[in-house]
């Protein structure tokens, strides 16, 4: 189950229940600093709701995904990161990517290219790791230094990090320093060039959203109002810098798009195949968001419907 930004805090922790007692094995959530458009409202801070999550459910936390490059330093999201390990009792997972401009811009500081972002999210994963090791850390780097930094609360063990990644570069650099790949869409080409580049026995994670309801047009409505950001074309969704750019761009989805490219209404075997691409293209382990307020009556057809037809 993949917690959204949308959702604010008490319902993100309420979804994760309902989410461990509907049959649900694992939980990722998104690190946001601004939701994607107004309507979609709150944003919390991720490593509060990771804290909280590890004192209410009893499953595994992965973050998809942090950006540990701008918004806060990589020696700070190493702390973040490492203490919720320890919360979760080595049932934390480390997603991070190279972010986007809604999040990481509002330093100040300016947008840099995807080139610079990967050497940036290269160099912060190193920092990290030398970190996750509890010794005393010094780095100097191109990008981030670090001076005489240690974690007293460690983990027992490294965390693992997955990396994001929507396209052949991002994937190389996701084989060759990350311990998994984390991309959106069931893309069999993508997971082989991560594999072709280290990444070969590597995890693969994804995610897909979705929107149950036995209205149909109501679903493709409700997904078409709240997370039309989800079909922006080309690399809008990384460089625009506010919700307000998002909610402009929005206005080149279509309600058709929508219904075309997302799972909408109560068809059981439309749900399941949605999962099911994934686990064609090769992926480990898929993560399902519902889209919209209308949590409860998807819990209970996962329950009831969607998740025993997966698991047979």
């Amino acid at each position: 189950m993949q917690a959204r930004p949308s959702s604010a805090p008490a319902e993100l922790i309420d979804q994760a229940r309902r989410a461990q007692n509907a049959g649900f094995t694992r939980l990722a959530i998104s690190d946001h600093f601004h939701p994607w458009n107004d309507a979609q409202g709150s944003s919390a801070f991720v490593w509060s709701m990771v804290g909280a999550l590890s004192q209410a459910v009893s499953l595994p936390v992965t973050t998809l995904v942090t950006c540990p490059t701008m918004r806060l330093h990589p020696a700070v999201t190493a702390q973040a990161a490492a203490t919720s390990g320890v919360l979760l009792g080595g049932r934390f997972v480390l997603g991070v990517g190279t972010g986007e401009a809604l999040n990481e811009h509002i330093h100040g500081d300016a947008w840099p290219s995807f080139k610079i972002r990967a050497e940036m999210l290269e160099e912060a994963v190193e920092v990290m790791r030398k970190l996750f090791t509890g010794g005393l850390v010094s780095h100097r780097g191109r990008h981030y230094q670090v001076d005489t930094a240690r974690l007293y609360t460690a983990p027992d063990q490294p965390l693992p990090i997955l990396v994001s990644a929507f396209g052949p570069k991002a994937a190389a650099l996701a084989g060759r320093v990350g311990d998994g790949l984390v991309t959106m869409s069931p893309d069999a080409d993508l997971v082989g060039a991560f594999q072709d580049n280290g990444g070969a026995g590597k995890k693969v994670v994804g995610g897909v959203k979705v929107c149950w309801s036995s209205n149909r047009d109501a679903a493709i409505d409700t997904v078409h109002r709240l997370w039309p950001t989800e079909l922006l074309p080309g690399e809008l969704a990384q460089i625009l810098p506010t919700p307000a750019h998002f909610e402009q761009a929005s206005e080149l989805v279509t309600r058709e798009m929508v219904a075309d490219a997302v799972t909408c209404g109560d068809e059981a075997e439309e749900h399941v195949e949605a999962v099911r691409a994934y686990a064609r293209a090769g992926f480990d382990e898929v993560y399902i968001g519902q889209i919209g307020p209308d949590q409860e009556v998807f819990f209970d057809a996962y329950r009831e419907i969607v998740l025993p037809a997966l698991n047979r």
